[in-house]
Order: C-alpha cells, then sequence, then structure tokens
C-alpha cells in the first residue's frame, strides 16, 4: 500500500472509531448531503489501460484478503430454508462503464419504491448502499443517494437484536451502538482497504415488481470509502444468515444462478446477463453439470470447490495431481482466475508454445505476464480450448473470450494469473456460462450458453 492509501485510511479509520462512542451523530442539525468528487487516485481512469491496472490492483488486493480470511477462524453460520419458488431473472450488466471489473443489477429500496446500481458480490456476506445525509462521506454513485427519510417502511436495527449480534460473522468485524440511538453500527471492509459504515437498517426490498421482501436488512452507509466506482453499493450473496441469498431462501429457497456478459471485450455492449434467485433456477437441472461445494471451517459463508485437472487442447497438463489441491473459491466479485503457481506455470507454457507459432509474444502488462502481439478476434481463432475441471466432472469449457483480454490495442493477454495457496474462479471465466449455486444441497452447476 502507498505512503498516500495508508494515511488516507489511518485518518479515516480513525474518524470512523471517534463516532463509535457518538452513533455517527451530525456534526449540525441542518447538515446538508455532501456528495465528494473522487479524486484521480480513487476514480476510475478514463484509459483503458489504466483502467485495467486499476481494476487489476483491486483484484490483487482482493487475493490478498481472501488469503487473510482463509488463515483466521470465523464462526459464522450457514443458514439453509426450505425451497420456494423461482424469483424472475433480473438484468445482471458489466460495471466496467462505471469504473468496476464486476457485474451489478438495479435493486429496489423503500416505499415508495427507489431502484440503485448493486455490485453483485458471491464473496461479500453483507449488504448495503449509501445513504443520506453522508454524515462522513459518500462517493460520486450512478443513482440519487438512498435518503431513508423519504421510505415510510424505513427504520434502524436496535443493538439488541440478533441481527446485530450476526454481524461479526458476516463482516468479520464487531458491531457497535449508538447511545443516542440505540441503533446497531456496522462496519463492512474489504481486501483493497474499502470500507463502508453506517446504520444496520431495515426497509422492503424490490427485485422486480411482484417480487419483494418486507423487512430486508441492510447497511445504510454514512462513511464509505475506497475503490466502488460509481456503484452505490454491494448485495452480499455468501452463505451467510445476513446475506441476501438467505434473508430470500424462506420464500424461494437456499439457490440461485446468474450469467455474467461479456465485458471487457465488449464494454459499451448492451447485452447483458441475469440474476434468479430461488430454487426453480436451478431448472432444467439436467443442462448443468455439478460439483459439490466443500465446506471450509475457517470462512463457512465462501463458495469452495474442488480443483481436479486442467486440459490445454485437449491435452492434461504435466503436473502432479496434488498441484491442484488448495483451496479453490468460486468467487464473482474477484476478476481474474488465479491458479496454483505450479499449475498456472505449466499451462501458460502450453499456451504459448501453440500461439507463438504465428503470434510474436510481448511484454506482460501489470499482474497478467502472458501476452502477444495481435488482437483478441485474430488471436481468439486460433488460440487452444482451455477446460478447468472439478470433482464430479462439472467443467467450465474456455474459448477465446473466456481466456484472452485485449489490454492495449493489438495487445492481448491469457487472463490469468499464478497464486501461491489458494486457486481462485474469478468472473472473466465465468462469462456467458450459467452458474448455479444450489446452496441447499450443498453443490454448483456449470451449463454453457447462458447468455452473450
Amino acid at each position: 500500500m502507498s505512503l498516500f492509501w495508508f494515511l488516507f485510511f489511518s485518518a479515516h479509520l480513525a474518524i470512523a472509531s471517534s463516532l463509535k462512542d457518538s452513533g455517527l451523530k451530525h456534526k449540525q442539525p441542518d447538515m446538508q448531503l455532501k456528495l465528494y468528487p473522487m479524486t484521480s487516485l480513487k476514480s476510475p481512469p478514463n484509459s483503458t489501460s489504466l483502467l485495467f491496472a486499476y481494476m487489476f490492483a483491486k483484484d490483487e488486493e482482493r487475493i490478498r484478503y481472501f488469503h487473510s480470511r482463509l488463515a483466521k477462524n470465523s464462526d459464522a453460520n450457514a443458514s439453509f430454508k426450505k425451497v420456494g419458488p423461482k424469483l424472475a431473472g433480473i438484468p445482471l450488466k458489466s460495471g466496467l462503464s462505471m469504473g468496476s471489473g464486476n457485474y451489478y443489477v438495479k435493486m429496489g429500496l423503500g416505499s415508495p419504491t427507489k431502484y440503485y446500481t448493486m455490485i453483485v458480490d458471491t464473496g461479500s456476506s453483507f449488504s448495503w448502499l449509501q445513504c443520506q445525509p453522508c454524515t462522513i462521506y459518500c462517493h460520486i454513485q450512478e443513482d440519487p443517494v438512498f435518503n431513508p427519510s423519504a421510505s415510510k417502511t424505513y427504520k434502524t436495527v436496535p443493538c439488541s437484536s440478533s441481527q446485530c449480534s450476526s454481524l461479526k460473522s458476516a463482516t468479520l468485524n464487531e458491531p457497535t451502538c449508538s447511545k443516542q440511538s440505540n441503533a446497531c453500527v456496522y462496519k463492512a471492509s474489504y481486501g483493497d482497504s474499502s470500507f463502508s459504515l453506517g446504520y444496520l437498517s431495515q426497509d422492503v426490498l424490490t427485485l422486480t415488481p411482484s417480487q419483494t421482501l418486507s423487512s430486508f436488512v441492510y447497511g445504510c452507509g454514512q462513511d464509505n470509502q475506497g475503490l466502488f466506482g460509481r456503484t452505490d453499493g454491494i448485495i452480499g450473496l455468501a452463505n451467510n444468515e445476513l446475506s441476501m441469498l438467505s434473508q430470500l431462501s424462506g420464500k424461494y429457497g437456499n439457490a440461485f444462478s446468474y450469467c455474467l456478459p461479456t465485458s471487457f471485450s465488449t464494454p459499451n455492449s448492451p447485452k447483458e446477463g441475469f440474476l434468479s434467485i430461488g430454487t426453480s433456477s436451478l431448472t432444467p437441472s439436467s443442462s448443468y453439470k455439478f460439483t459439490p461445494l466443500l465446506k471450509n471451517p475457517n470462512n463457512p459463508s465462501l463458495y469452495f470447490i474442488d480443483l481436479e485437472s486442467i486440459t490445454v487442447a485437449g491435452r492434461p497438463l504435466g503436473v502432479a495431481a496434488s498441484s491442484y489441491k488448495v483451496p479453490t473459491i468460486i468467487d464473482s466479485g474477484t476478476v481474474i482466475t488465479r491458479l496454483p503457481t505450479p499449475v498456472y506455470t505449466t499451462l501458460k507454457n502450453a499456451y504459448v508454445t501453440i500461439l507463438s507459432k504465428k503470434y510474436q509474444q510481448a511484454p506482460g502488462i501489470s499482474l497478467l505476464d502472458t501476452c502477444f502481439k495481435g488482437s483478441l478476434a485474430g488471436i481468439s481463432e486460433v488460440a487452444p480450448d482451455i477446460r478447468i475441471i472439478f470433482k464430479g466432472g462439472a467443467d467450465l469449457q474456455l474459448k477465446g473470450h473466456n481466456s484472452l483480454v485485449e489490454l492495449e490495442t493489438g495487445i492481448t493477454c491469457l487472463a490469468m494469473a499464478g497464486s501461491s495457496s489458494i486457486a481462485i474462479i474469478g468472473n472473466y471465466q465465468q462469462q456467458t456460462v450459467k452458474v448455479a449455486y444450489d446452496v441447499g444441497n450443498s453443490r454448483v452447476g456449470f451449463a454453457p450458453g447462458g447468455c452473450q
């Protein structure tokens, strides 16, 4: 972390700490909403190459965060509930235009309903969005900031509630209590040093006009610092009792599916995928190949699967089976897939052997070290297929749009990287594939051709 970021976050963490006893009270009774413009270090750059570097730096911090989480114990408890009907598919779009390598949906909140641009994150257990009066800080966002006082159904959650007690398992931070209002105060922090601090709240959630939840528990952020682009907040879909998934599972079942549309190759494309919550989103089950979800005692909220092998152009990589045996997470919030270093090294060597017959290699860019001189469209035509195989025969079959990215005009790179002790299946490799999380039956499935 640079000295600027260290001093910046240290200062704001100190402010946040000082507010724990004051209950986030306003500085002045007539305080106006403050939306502070993001500096060049906080806002996504304009050029394509700098935007990729920005997102990859954020990606690397997230990986370090997962390393840290796996090294610690957590007492989070999963919540499994009964089967219910399916929610209608909600349009899911690339966040590149808003400076995010993740994907977003429009989430309705409050009475009357207002819609907000929310990142979908399977690695987060807690949902939050920026709220007026932005007592400390709100970044520039896509939509008008949520105004709790304008919602007839909004209320804060008291410190004595079970939801407040559950915050530590969802955010890995202890909740605090406002002495003035007895409202529960949360802090959600992330691997890239971003965080949100505010009141634990409850209001009406609307995903479609006919699909609502009257008592959705979420965070109403008064201090929101970091790299969220221009999105309004985060939807947590991890396996935890405070996640949106668990809160909806009583009505719809403990499952969801999504299809992520192509992003980097067509950042301004109108194409969209979908997010669907409910057990009926898994149908037809015959279209999926499933792999078991694994339990990790340190992090029961994350989605772990068993990586078994990888092929390039139909040939298995020449690595020991033990090389694959590291904790493997499937995650919508990580962009680039990380593979165990011996596996990645062998994969890239096989890839280079095939592509270098026609395309000259280029220097690496950012964390991507395997690059070629040529366009994505041209190289994709001759690029070898990569097949990532999981326990039970489920697999991801990667064509050029899932394995290559054109970072600069005429420079195309393999969109994967090595990792020392964990593997993460990132969202770039999940593009256009329908991914089903059958949490109630502890399995994840993949079906090709879910969207474009």
